[in-house]
């Protein structure tokens, strides 16, 4: 994949954003998901003394942590250290995040009469600590790396107000979606404008890309979700167009509804590993880019297992324009950092154009 080039040598900032818009790289860009935390010692150091929504909303330590990986890693962008669910704070339901389990919601959204009660206000007064973690990560990277903003696909976070935690049948998300159709409409249009203020907020505090995390869409048969959830995504990606920052959209165990979510109208769609990247790629819009898709698990093996999974993929890439190199899904807490610092190495050397 190496060549002839005019290319000069980008920061990891102009070459994670040429990629999200489908432009020529001097190498392919590389980031993790869930790469603020879990891995590094100086996570886990903050972790024993925080509770991880102390660390979410002072902007101080949320900065700290969501600078780690890029200091530690040497990735071309930084993710913001946040939590899908904090946009709930505004709209008046209480949660809490147990570590061993995930987002808990004591009081689940059982009837018309919570779902009515849900509120709709300006993210500044909801969550303002996250803004100003924003503009504080971005005055500390200067340009240098790109910092993605994030938000829950409205189904992923209507399947924890509803559900209460995480679940396997998502039997009151569905039971809403087929027994009281209007009344999940109505839960999925005020996620979506809650969640276009709140993606907008996160730009005009500095985000240079943001992710849409549907990561539990892929529960749902392709019609039910082409009826009951792409209208919403696609009002969001619409929404961020006039924002001028490119957009991804994530879903995992989602081989069925590719097409689906590329025609939800993201820059970017992030794939699993449940399909070779080619293959996954094949199957989105022309001049769509691709995130991905190394199995998440690949990176307990030994290194030299971890760099023949990576070249792999990196052939299947070819080096064509719009390719994000990432994981599948997120980083698992016992992966190695040495390994993925090694790994971001390996794809930047590998893919080197410049």
């Amino acid at each position: 994949m190496q060549g002839q080039s005019t290319l000069v040598r980008m920061t990891g900032a102009e070459r994670f954003l040429a990629a999200a818009r489908g432009q020529e790289t001097d190498c392919t860009p590389i980031w993790f998901m869930r790469q603020a935390g879990r891995i590094l010692a100086g996570y886990r150091e903050l972790r024993e003394r925080y509770d991880i929504l102390t660390l979410t909303r002072t902007p101080e330590l949320c900065a700290q942590v969501t600078l780690m990986p890029v200091n530690e890693l040497g990735v071309d962008a930084a993710v913001l250290y946040a939590d899908i669910m904090l946009p709930l704070i505004g709209m008046g339901v209480d949660f809490t995040i147990d570590p061993g389990v995930g987002p808990i919601i004591a009081s689940p959204l059982r009837s018309e009469e919570d779902i009515d009660a849900l509120r709709i206000v300006d993210p500044h007064e909801a969550t303002p600590e996250l803004f100003e973690a924003i503009r504080l990560v971005r005055k500390e990277l200067d340009g240098k790396t790109a910092v993605i903003g994030f938000a829950g696909g409205p189904f992923t976070v209507a399947s924890y107000m509803l559900e209460g935690r995480p679940t396997k049948d998502f039997a009151h998300t569905k039971g809403l979606l087929y027994g009281e159709p209007m009344l999940w409409h109505q839960l999925m249009g005020t996620l979506t404008e809650v969640t276009i203020r709140y993606l907008r907020a996160q730009v005009a505090a500095g985000v240079q890309t943001v992710q849409l995390f549907d990561s539990w869409a892929g529960t749902l048969a392709r019609h039910d979700y082409e009826k009951h959830v792409l209208p919403y995504s696609t009002r969001i990606f619409e929404a961020l167009r006039s924002e001028g920052v490119p957009t991804i959209h994530f879903g995992t165990v989602t081989c069925h509804l590719l097409e689906a979510m590329a025609a939800a109208g993201s820059d970017v769609v992030s794939v699993d590993w449940r399909l070779p990247l080619d293959v996954a790629w094949s199957r989105l819009d022309a001049g769509q880019g691709i995130q991905g898709n190394l199995e998440p698990a690949v990176l307990m093996a030994p290194f030299d297992t971890v760099a023949a999974h990576a070249r792999d993929l990196l052939a299947r890439a070819g080096g064509r324009a719009g390719h994000i190199f990432n994981l599948g899904h997120g980083v698992l807490p016992e992966s190695p950092a040495d390994s993925l610092r090694r790994l971001t190495e390996l794809v930047h050397a590998e893919t080197n154009r410049a």
